[in-house]
């Protein structure tokens, strides 16, 4: 299969979307089929693309020199575009529901389906300039879709959204080292840095590794810069799932990943100072997003600060800088993509039958909403990471890994985990408790004719759900997938 094919991947979704408010449907179910057509089309693609593994690379423009705009596909890459060629088409579908009578909604689903195709861009890149382009790129489509609503709260969320564009600031400098000590721009399993470095110069590059780690780290909200991701709960539901469960913050930990195993590579940060540091940012930033989702009442920023937890989660598995530490990493993403969608679901499915926000307004809906209230307790329990469901496994990867990396930096990061899940049963099972357990004296006429929402919305829900479960009883083909491409191959 060509590589040149990954091209239609990207193009696909980004002209699809762009001229999506331009075409004249008869009626907005054509509007939808036209729209989820594009969208089932573009992950076909990737799906066939997955399957026929291109070889080689594919160069779709030269800037200057080294500085090229090329495509590629390993077994990474596949990683990523394997859970948005899943998720995305069904998402669709939940979307279109969500946004029934939005007078704005072309343009939203207009940037709803470019967003895929700059992202199918970052998992393709080959070097650091694609990646450093399309990862600019997507602050940049996304940002329409969290200023969606354009009152005072989705402005204000917007401006403080543009932080990633500060933080891909920082990750300039670690791409401005590589170009100039590096033997190539291009991704390499290992790193491009085989020149001798030592002295200052290896305190330069250590220093530069922290300082791109922060910068990449933006987008998957890593202490101290992770004020954006619970303001921009603010956007309509099936943003913030694109947002906090899908594109943009599994971007921010993608890049990590070819950042450190592709491009500095492990041999020069492994069990230095620098290492520490970043791994020691992960777990602070693992305990304050629990800790803030503990106390959080209303129910998007509670999950909000839940993403934050869990995305460092994911972080310190890949910083551990072993084959083991990556698979927990990866493994972790891939659930945890599911888990927090499923949730984000819930809640925006909540808000949108019955106008309600907070935790203390959720008493006893489970008898009103059944089938949503089914969803939401396999995610809260997978999530906890209750066995056999899948979170336990990654987590169980997770604290194998740190266990074996020996020092006390990864000793403490394995009672920080620990610490964390405890926090998580807490934040997550107190939910479930409220809307199945109300105290006897409970008037449910209080709910009036609360109901579950329809199948737009139910589909995708009991669908992740499912996958959730199916997940936890046989997830080895992935594990032993996973395990490959931590190495390389």
């Amino acid at each position: 299969m060509k590589p040149s094919l990954l091209l239609i991947a990207i193009l696909l979704p980004v002209i699809g979307g762009a001229v999506l408010p331009f075409l004249p449907f008869p009626s907005r179910k054509w509007q939808q089929v036209y729209m989820e057509g594009v969208t089932i089309l573009t992950s076909l693609v990737l799906f066939g693309l997955m399957i026929g593994s291109p070889q080689g690379s594919f160069q779709a423009v030269n800037l200057a020199g080294a500085l090229e705009i090329t495509f590629y596909m390993d077994g990474l890459s596949k990683v990523f575009v394997g859970i948005m060629a899943f998720l995305w088409p069904f998402a669709m579908i939940y979307a279109f529901e969500y946004m029934k009578g939005d007078k704005k909604e072309s343009r939203f689903f207009a940037f709803y389906i470019m967003t895929y195709g700059v992202a199918c861009g970052i998992a393709f890149a080959h070097n650091l300039m694609t990646l450093y382009m399309f990862y600019e790129l997507l602050t940049f489509i996304t940002l329409p879709l969290v200023m969606h609503s354009m009152n005072k709260a989705s402005i204000s969320a917007g401006k403080q959204y543009v932080f990633s564009i500060g933080g891909a600031s920082f990750a300039f400098i670690g791409f401005m080292l590589i170009l100039g000590f590096g033997d190539s721009m291009q991704f390499v399993y290992g790193g491009v840095l085989s020149k001798e470095i030592g002295g200052d110069l290896l305190l330069l590059f250590q220093g530069g590794y922290i300082i791109s780690v922060i910068g990449f780290g933006v987008k998957s909200a890593l202490f101290p810069l992770h004020g954006w991701l619970p303001v921009a709960s603010v956007a309509p539901t099936p943003v913030t799932a694109l947002l906090h469960a899908v594109a943009v913050v599994n971007a921010g930990a993608f890049a990590i990943m070819r950042m450190t195993y592709y491009s500095f590579g492990t041999h020069i940060i492994k069990g230095t100072w620098a290492q520490s540091v970043v791994l020691l940012l992960t777990m602070i930033t693992i305990l304050y997003g629990s800790i803030r989702a503990v106390k959080e009442q209303h129910l998007k920023r509670r999950f909000a600060y839940s993403t934050i937890s869990n995305l460092s989660y994911i972080l310190f598995g890949v910083l551990l800088m072993t084959p083991d530490g990556m698979v927990a990493g990866m493994l972790h993403m891939v659930f945890h993509s599911l888990m927090k969608i499923v949730l984000f679901y819930c809640a925006g499915a909540i808000l949108h039958e019955t106008k309600r926000e907070y935790i203390f307004e959720l008493t006893g809906l489970a008898r009103k909403m059944p089938r949503l209230m089914v969803c939401f307790v396999i995610s809260a329990f997978a999530l906890v990471g209750v066995p056999p469901l899948p979170a336990f496994l990654s987590k169980w990867y997770l604290l194998d890994a740190a266990i074996t990396g020996g020092t006390v930096v990864t000793y403490i990061g394995m009672v920080v985990l620990m610490v964390s899940a405890f926090l998580s049963a807490i934040y997550l099972l107190t939910v479930v408790a409220r809307v199945y357990l109300p105290r006897r004296e409970f008037d449910y006429t209080s709910l009036g004719e609360v109901k579950d929402p329809n199948w737009y919305m139910i589909l995708p829900m009991a669908l992740f759900s499912g996958m959730i479960i199916i997940l936890g009883l046989y997830s080895v083909p992935l594990v032993e997938y996973l395990q490959v491409v931590a190495l390389g191959r």
